[in-house]
This record gives structure tokens, sequence and C-alpha cells, in this order.
């Protein structure tokens, strides 16, 4: 029973708010990560090795109060192959459309020239608010915490870059992630949700499943192939002849690599290294999916395809 009389006011509800958000940071400083933590599912391609996110992942954060719609970026670098260039480009691009850019930083190593390079850039990149999110805190401690923290804020007053927050994170122990979302929030517009509920990433289910498969493939061959591998989704069709209570989607997908000389490395000895990259993605897929899949893998051999622009542009760059 209310105890609010009927001639009293309903107190105004905060207006909602909807609006893009994305991280940016040097290869690895954990912006796939904090996009899944604050989604709560698997949306962003994640790998201990830097350049691993290609494609512009968008996580969804469903809120009462709002929609935080997160981009996902390659890492910014200076770059030496015609992919590079065109992944900064894509970076360039995605800070002019959104409505707050979240610089990631990890605590555990100090400011480099990497960082102030993005950090200068960032400064030329207009009025969107930004916010300095220093990630990784779990892996140091308080002191080397604090000492990260007074570094940025000092980075951003030399560049005259004004940080709208500064706020350390851990992704992987789901510390203040929930308070990021919180600071995030209040900078996007006023309006309604852009996506329907319910919806985590508007990616296509075909990259998504292609990001899956290319992460197991990388993580299986940790410092042989730094980033020689591209996977394109051929077709995904649902098996003829099934009963609708036990259905199954085959999905048919190659995995290239630059040179002949890398086959054996991603099949590995008597196919098991390919076997075990069908098996990890596969059990992902089917998470995301919510079927069960039957996975057929191909290697093959797409000749120095970071430097060739019609290879770069078959594969979906």
């Amino acid at each position: 029973m209310s105890d609010r009389s009927p001639s009293q006011p309903r107190p105004q509800a905060a207006p909602h708010r909807s609006g893009f958000a994305c991280f940016v940071g040097r290869p690895n400083a954990g912006k796939s990560t904090l996009t899944n933590a604050l989604v709560g599912t698997k949306v962003a391609i994640t790998s201990s090795r830097p350049q691993t996110t290609r494609h512009t992942v968008r996580g969804i954060v469903h809120r009462p109060d709002a929609q935080l719609v997160l981009v996902d970026t390659p890492g910014l670098h200076k770059p030496r192959t015609l992919l590079g260039e065109r992944l900064n480009d894509v970076v360039r691009t995605t800070w002019a459309e959104v409505d707050v850019i979240g610089f990631c930083l990890p605590a555990d190593q100090k400011l480099g020239p990497g960082d102030r390079f993005i950090a200068g850039e960032l400064a030329k990149a207009g009025k969107t608010p930004k916010v300095a999110v220093v990630t990784k805190t779990d892996l140091v401690d308080s002191k080397q915490l604090a000492e990260q923290l007074i570094a940025v804020d000092r980075l951003g007053r030399e560049l005259g870059l004004d940080w709208a927050e500064i706020v350390p994170v851990s992704a992987v122990a789901g510390q203040q992630v929930s308070l990021l979302a919180d600071l995030l929030v209040p900078l996007l517009p006023e309006g309604p949700p852009l996506y329907p509920e319910g919806d985590l990433t508007d990616e296509p289910e075909q990259v998504m499943v292609a990001e899956l498969i290319r992460e197991a493939a990388l993580e299986g061959v940790r410092d042989e192939l730094p980033h020689s591998i591209a996977v394109v989704v051929e077709e995904m069709i649902p098996r003829e002849g099934r009963p609708e209570s036990k259905p199954l989607l085959d999905i048919h997908a190659n995995l290239y690599i630059e040179r002949p000389s890398q086959k054996g490395i991603v099949i590995g000895p008597k196919g098991a290294r390919l076997k075990d990259v069908g098996m990890k993605s596969r059990k992902h897929i089917e998470a995301l999916l919510g079927t069960p899949v039957f996975l057929d893998l191909h290697v093959k051999v797409a000749k120095d395809w970071q430097r060739d622009p019609r290879q770069l542009r078959k594969l979906g760059f």
C-alpha cells in the first residue's frame, strides 16, 4: 500500500539515455575483456596477444535507465602494413561517431610512447567526452595503482585532455565494472533504446562465429603465428531431415594463413591442433547460437594477405 496521497505529484523519473561508447587503447590494453564484462557475455574476441580485434563488435548493455552500445575497435598503433592502416582508419572513424570514448590503460604497465600517441590523437577528437579507464587493477597493489592514476591524470593535463572521469577497474575480477557503466551513462544523450531488449550485439552471426574460431586458432599457436590467421565462414545451414526437437547447424569455415609453411602449425601433428580448435570454438558457438553445431574447418593459404588490397577485401577487411 502506498503512503502517498492521490493529490501528491509522482516523482519525476530520470530521462532514458542511449548512445554509443567505444574503448580505445594500445593493443592488449583490456578493451575486449572489458566489453564482455559490461555486457555480461562473450561478444568480443579476447586473446592474450595484441591486435586480435579486427571487426567493430558492438556489445549492448541494457539497463532500466539507459542503453549503452559498446563499439570495440582494433588497437590504434603505428601501422606497418596496409591492414594496419585500414585498422587505424576504422578507429578514427569510430571516434567521430560515438558519444563517449573510454581510453584503456593497463595498471600493470608504465605509460609508454604508444599511450602518448593515442592520447595525442584523442586530444584532437573534438568535444567527445573522454573517460580514462585504468584496467587490470587485479595485477597491482594499491601503491602501484595510485601511481598509475596520478600518471594518467598528469598525461591528460600535459596534452590538454580533460578527462570526464578516471576509473580503475578489473574486468577479470569484476571490480568497479558496474561503476564504470554508472559513470558512462550520464555522458550519453537522452533517447529511447536503439536496440530491442535481449539483443547483445548487432554483429551478423557469421562474423561472430568466425571470430570465435579465430580466437581458438590463435590460442593454439601462441608464439608461432602472430596475426597470420583470418577466418571466413562460407555457410551456415540447418542439417536437412533432422526432427525439430534435434536440430543441427552445419558450419563450413576456412582458416586462411599467409604461407604454406604455416599450414602444419595450424593443423598440428595428425590434425590434433585443428581438431582442438574445432572442439573449443564449437562450445562457444553453440552457447552463442543456442543450437548444436557441426563444424567443418579447412586451412587454406592466401599468400601475404595482410599486404594485398584484393585479398583484404575478400577476407572482409
